[in-house]
């Protein structure tokens, strides 16, 4: 009865000893990184158009606030910055404001020059879309009557660790 007992279990061990004894195994090395990504976009087509005022004060500015930006960084205090290629005509000036994502810090309304200026700081690994862009045209009374004209504005992401 004893060997009736076994006779399974050595039949079962016979039936896998093979397969266990071709097993093998191999291995491989992956290496990986993930560079800096500083990613910026801002969508909309802004028009401002200065046209009235209250008697005895300056123009009422002009505001667009339809625009939206996004931003992408997978670094630590990142920047936006923005400029214009040549100056506004005297008497002009364009601003602009961009809201901040999550964490960061915003400047607020800022005028724009030919040199960069920064709308917002401390960005820190993030990825957020659909913040406000809001411009504003601000004139004086001395700026006279200006006909269309364009303005490209450069925005700059930079900085970071």
């Amino acid at each position: 009865m004893r060997a009736s007992f076994l006779a399974p279990i050595l039949a079962l061990t016979t039936a896998v000893a093979p397969a266990l004894a071709s097993a093998q195994t191999a291995t491989q090395t992956v290496t990986f990184a993930v560079n800096a990504i500083n990613q910026i976009s801002a969508t909309g087509s802004p028009s401002l158009t200065v046209t009235t005022a209250t008697a005895g004060s300056q123009p009422t500015d002009a505001i667009d606030a339809a625009s939206t930006w996004a931003v992408t960084t997978n670094q630590t205090g990142a920047k936006i910055s923005a400029s214009i290629p040549t100056a506004m005509p005297a008497g002009l000036t364009l601003s602009a404001n961009l809201v901040a994502p999550a964490g960061a810090t915003s400047a607020g309304l800022t005028a724009l020059g030919t040199v960069a200026v920064d709308l917002v700081t401390s960005i820190t690994k993030v990825a957020q879309s659909g913040m406000t862009a809001t411009y504003h045209l601000s004139a004086t009374a001395a700026a006279g009557v200006v006909g269309s004209a364009t303005k490209v504005v450069t925005y700059t992401i930079s900085g970071g660790t």
